[in-house]
């Protein structure tokens, strides 16, 4: 009897660790109030917490300043070797700063290195009034990119962080959102906030000297795969955090807010990047494959040459077999002109365990304008000259 209950036992045991998940971990131990882990690539959430929670963010509000900095960029309005003149309203700003002086004059590279090494608080007024003439209006631009980026849950007051206005506030899900906005769309970024230690030049009226930039992301030197991205700390906000790391082809955002200690968020962000990294894997799909053509009903061409949108990306957390995912490539059986160049025509459909997981749009590669009188004459003398 005592034989048969062991037994027993043996049996229901290896039953449950059969029912239990093969990628079964430990949610991470993060002793900040409110926190979220998204993979960058595909916005994929891993774990959050209290994330759409109002807080004051401190100096990662700098995140959306660096944003506006690179959208003028992106322009040519602007340009990396542009001449930024300090005002004195620029070096009044207290906290963190590089030590601007009134009329001292720095590239816009170097002003954003300032902001995105040392947080400097100078640098980011000297920066916003740069681009938008004035804080206050740098503020509105960065305000109208949060409503265009649909984050509900921020609203800045000025550009680097230092109000501790109660309308001065953001979530980590809208930090990690604009962390994710800028690091896919101008991944340029991380040559700087991965920069740990550098040396700028002030030239002042007082003459020459050098100061050394260092990084306030104390993750650059604690985890080998850290790639930015932005600490802010005051009174009110606490320790926060938006940590960002690439590892195996997985970009990770790490966000934490009101951490009660400096050296906590960055535990914090660590043990959220490491769970991350334990349950994440990546399918990837190029698309560089070709496409068949489509036949085009009344356009002066009879066959639109197809292209896909983008690569497919997709990150599973629950241990799945991606070798089992299906690409089902769905078409029309021809197209009516006109067609435009980039017009989504079909989409190549992806399924694991017969669940959609995404699509990809196919996209016509070609513009094909609708055929007129003289072009349908124009065929019929083609094929007379052809008999």
């Amino acid at each position: 009897m005592k034989l048969l209950k062991v037994t027993l036992c043996y049996v229901m045991c290896f039953i449950f660790l059969l029912a239990v998940p093969a990628r079964a971990y430990a949610a991470p131990a993060v002793e900040a109030p409110s926190y979220i882990l998204m993979e960058a690539s595909t916005g994929q959430i891993i774990c959050e917490q209290n994330a759409e929670e109002r807080r004051s963010p401190a100096s990662i509000t700098k995140i959306m300043t660096l944003l506006v900095i690179f959208d003028h960029l992106g322009t040519g309005r602007v340009r990396l070797d542009s001449q930024v003149m300090t005002s004195a309203y620029a070096k009044s700003m207290g906290g963190s700063q590089v030590f601007l002086e009134e009329g001292e004059v720095q590239t816009l590279e170097t002003i954003i290195k300032c902001i995105a090494v040392a947080s400097g608080n100078d640098a980011s007024v000297a920066a916003a009034e740069f681009i938008a003439g004035s804080e206050g209006e740098f503020v509105n631009l960065m305000n109208q990119r949060a409503k265009d980026m649909g984050l509900t849950n921020t609203h800045f007051e000025d550009c680097c962080g230092l109000s501790e206005s109660d309308n001065h506030y953001t979530s980590a899900r809208d930090v990690a959102l604009m962390s994710r906005e800028l690091l896919t769309k101008y991944p340029q970024v991380m040559d700087y906030t991965k920069i740990w230690m550098e040396d700028i030049t002030h030239v002042t009226r007082q003459g020459t000297s050098n100061f050394t930039l260092s990084s306030t992301n104390k993750l650059l030197k604690m985890y080998e795969w850290t790639t930015g991205l932005k600490t802010g700390s005051t009174s009110k906000a606490l320790y926060c955090l938006s940590a960002t790391a690439s590892r195996d082809k997985i970009d990770l955002i790490a966000v934490v807010m009101g951490s009660p200690t400096n050296k906590t968020r960055f535990q914090d962000a660590m043990a959220l990047l490491d769970y991350g990294y334990s349950v994440s894997a990546l399918y990837e799909d190029p698309n560089e494959e070709q496409l068949p053509q489509l036949p085009v009903k009344g356009g002066v061409q009879e066959e639109a040459a197809l292209t896909y949108k983008e690569p497919f990306r997709y990150l599973d957390i629950a241990g799945s077999d991606l070798g089992s995912i299906e690409k089902t490539i769905s078409l029309p059986p021809e197209l009516i002109a006109p067609v435009k160049r980039g017009d989504a025509v079909g989409e190549a459909v992806y399924k694991l365990d017969g669940q959609r997981i995404g699509s990809v749009s196919i996209l016509s590669d070609v513009t094909i304008d609708k055929a007129g009188y003289k072009d349908y004459l124009m065929k019929v003398w083609r094929l007379f000259c052809s008999l």
